[in-house]
């Protein structure tokens, strides 16, 4: 192992201070003590973790870190500001970090390898790392020349602060705690066990040189993302589920948006098969 390797692999915080927002939603869940749950509150929980699992799987990671369809510059925005209402920092530096974790996948650069920095760290810890707080504008020059992206990028925040105060508006302190701290949750950790679980647990379809795995159960809570090791086999493919009993509710979302003309382009591999254009 270089000295490169091994200053990659000492994680350079004790205490997060940006993790402070992270925990206080967690804690937050626990004011439905105080506030109830009602069943418009949990009618906006499930929604919007539908639609959010839905934005981080068709917008941050299968459009905008992949590439793996097209669609207008109008849509492009509302995937963007659907993505950061999960307050998983901006689509610009969503995209940085996960095109880096291609190039290194389960090396000691990898930003969330489980066998190089631990699962906790591969989980979560990385995020609020000093070292990935800034997103590397090179890697995503195609989305730096976008101004209104940009801007979401300054205001990585204010998506997701919108949407908590639209629910408090629609259900109340029960919308608020029930409707958008815990499907905010929900989804972190819905989506946060693609680098921690699906790199350890589950099966290998392809010899990919890297640790991904596919996981079915972490693929229905995520959508489809759990077929991972389709994906690092097929990065540019827009289908992670490969074979027809490999539910990917992401992908069909994908193909409505094509059939309402919001999608084109749209890139798909199959069992054994190069990507292709989708016919």
């Amino acid at each position: 192992m270089t000295a490169e390797t091994d200053a990659d692999d000492v994680h350079d915080d004790i205490i997060y201070p940006s993790a402070i927002p992270f925990v206080l939603v967690h804690l937050g869940c626990f004011a439905a003590i105080w506030t109830g749950v009602t069943l418009e509150a949990l009618v906006l929980c499930i929604t919007l973790y539908w639609l959010r699992i839905f934005a981080i799987g068709a917008g941050y990671h299968r459009y905008f870190s992949h590439r793996s369809y097209s669609t207008s510059r109008a849509f492009q925005f509302v995937l963007a500001f659907l993505s950061q209402t999960t307050t998983q920092k901006s689509v610009i530096w969503w995209a940085s970090k996960h095109r880096h974790h291609h190039l290194h996948s389960d090396t000691g650069h990898d930003v969330h390898s489980p066998r190089h920095h631990g699962f906790i760290y591969s989980h979560l810890g990385w995020i609020f790392s000093r070292k990935h707080d800034e997103p590397d504008f090179a890697k995503v020059s195609d989305l730096t020349r976008y101004p209104e992206l940009m801007w979401l990028h300054k205001f990585e925040v204010l998506p997701g602060v919108l949407l908590a105060g639209l629910c408090f508006l629609l259900a109340g302190w029960s919308g608020l705690v029930v409707g958008f701290l815990w499907s905010t949750v929900l989804v972190y950790h819905g989506t946060f066990c693609i680098n921690s679980l699906a790199h350890v647990s589950g099966s290998k379809r392809y010899v990919t040189g890297d640790d991904s795995r596919n996981n079915w159960w972490v693929a229905l809570l995520s959508f489809g993302e759990g077929w991972h090791n389709n994906h690092h086999a097929h990065p540019a493919s827009a289908a992670h589920g490969l074979a027809w009993y490999e539910i990917d509710l992401t992908y069909w979302h994908i193909r409505a948006l094509e059939i309402l003309g919001l999608a084109t382009n749209v890139r798909v591999a199959r069992v054994n098969q190069a990507v292709e254009e989708a016919a």
